[in-house]
């Protein structure tokens, strides 16, 4: 077995990437938790559980909210099945990313700088920070908006208290890779929980709900509805998260062998798939609350975070449901933060191979996230800050091709693989929604210029 692994690993260093493998990222936790040898399937599940839930994250962040509400307020329960598909689509492509890591010993970023020639890497690295940043900004405006309905603290002050989260990372860095999977949990637990009773007060139509799992080809025939079933696409799969999979799954000490491995890759897939059912949970949560208080009133255009938020108490009946729903954002854009200070680190160093400290690299990002939001909340306000976060939206879903195009490819390599390379019907199955993301954003981005 282990001349067979070792001969397996000879033939991937040697005959299909570039460069061979460097120092791995995240180098302070790589490999730091240890794993049972022995033991019941779930002591294994729980030591290999964490990373889904850091990568979930990024499926419940404050940009996706606009797009579950306006699909919600405008055509009740209808757009479901988009959400579950896209989580379906998420589940997927977040499995081959934990087997890229686990497998290789590369995470995403990597593998794409020992594949591709040094410019072609270079103009990856350069896309996947405008996402990144992108991907900040929606946090950055999500948590101010957070501060500002809960405590009346002005949007421009907001912005600028959230750059004060580096300090929180780097403690929770320095603690262990545990403390950091351990709070986006408890922050991922608060959304639910906060959801759950707006839910309750909503009283939704379970008929309605059902049905609206089930796809129908008005959402293709509709052009507004199609708009905004992209969008709902666009927010749901986040490239960053991609490059984040492939290197939290390296956080476990699993024994370098093809058990090991093996066991690693079902465990890591369990893992991200339960947290991304969870996702899943949470983004129809926001979606059916929409549906059974703005649609169900006839309020058809509320699509702004701010104005879903002062509606609620009115509709449900009491000021609760408004507070848990501004609770459930603020934990969302703190959530968010956490998982982009290691998905920044792990782009800059796959890509470039640059070490830095990780709060200096966080501030960084922040500082290209804050500048921005700074200028035009400053400008224009609310209005402004609705108009940004649409904005990183567009620029997340112009990156995403460039990291399911590669993660796909590679996958699918035998000889980058080995044994583990996906099977017959897993390429076909991943061609396809690499296909599917790719057509449905390039249209996205069409209608969003010149539709």
């Amino acid at each position: 077995m282990l001349t067979k692994t070792n001969t397996s690993e000879a033939v991937q260093e040697s005959g299909s990437w570039r460069n061979k493998a460097s120092q791995p990222s995240l180098p302070e936790v790589h490999r730091s938790m240890k794993v049972p040898k022995k033991g019941s399937w779930i002591r294994k599940f729980l030591a290999f559980a964490g990373p889904g839930y850091l990568v979930a994250v990024g499926y419940m962040d404050p940009g996706n909210w606009a797009t579950d509400i306006a699909g919600g307020s405008l055509f009740g329960y209808s757009l479901l099945s988009v959400i579950m598909l896209s989580n379906l689509m998420a589940i997927l492509l977040q499995a081959l990313a934990g087997k890229l890591g686990i497998v290789t010993g590369r995470d995403l970023a990597q593998a794409c700088r020992d594949h591709y020639s040094k410019p072609v890497a270079m103009g990856l690295w350069v896309l996947c920070e405008l996402a990144i940043a992108a991907c900040d900004l929606a946090e950055v405006i999500g948590a101010a908006i957070a501060l500002n309905l809960l405590f009346g603290i002005p949007l421009l002050y907001g912005v600028l208290i959230t750059a004060l989260d580096v300090l929180v990372v780097l403690f929770l860095q320095n603690k262990g890779f545990r403390y950091i999977e351990s709070i986006v949990i408890a922050l991922i637990v608060t959304i639910g929980a906060c959801f759950a009773f707006d839910m309750v007060l909503s009283q939704p139509d379970m008929k309605g709900i059902l049905q609206g799992f089930v796809p129908t080809a008005e959402i293709v025939k509709n052009p507004e509805m199609l708009y905004i079933a992209i969008g709902i696409l666009g927010a749901t799969v986040m490239p960053h998260n991609l490059y984040l999979h492939s290197s939290v799954v390296q956080t476990r000490q699993y024994e370098q062998t093809t058990l090991g491995k093996r066991e690693a890759i079902k465990y890591a897939t369990a893992d991200s798939t339960v947290a991304l059912i969870f996702a899943l949970g949470i983004n129809a949560a926001i979606l059916i609350l929409a549906a059974s208080t703005f649609h169900r009133a006839g309020m058809t255009q509320v699509a702004e975070i701010q104005d879903a938020y002062h509606l609620l108490a009115p509709l449900l009946g009491t000021t609760a449901g408004s507070i848990l729903f501004g609770v459930a954002l603020l934990a969302a854009g703190m959530n968010s933060t956490l998982t982009g200070t290691l998905a920044g680190q792990i782009v800059m160093e796959g890509f470039l191979n640059l070490r830095i400290t990780p709060w200096v690299r966080r501030l960084i990002t922040r500082l290209i996230a804050i500048v921005p939001a700074v200028i035009v909340t400053a400008l224009y306000g609310e209005s402004g800050t609705a108009e940004l976060l649409i904005l990183s939206q567009v620029i997340l879903s112009l990156q995403l091709s460039f990291a399911v195009v590669p993660l796909v490819k590679f996958t699918n390599d035998k000889k980058k693989m080995g044994e583990f390379v996906n099977a017959p019907w897993m390429k076909v199955l991943s061609w396809i929604v690499a296909g599917i993301i790719v057509v449905l954003n390039a249209y996205l981005l069409y209608q969003t210029f010149f539709g």
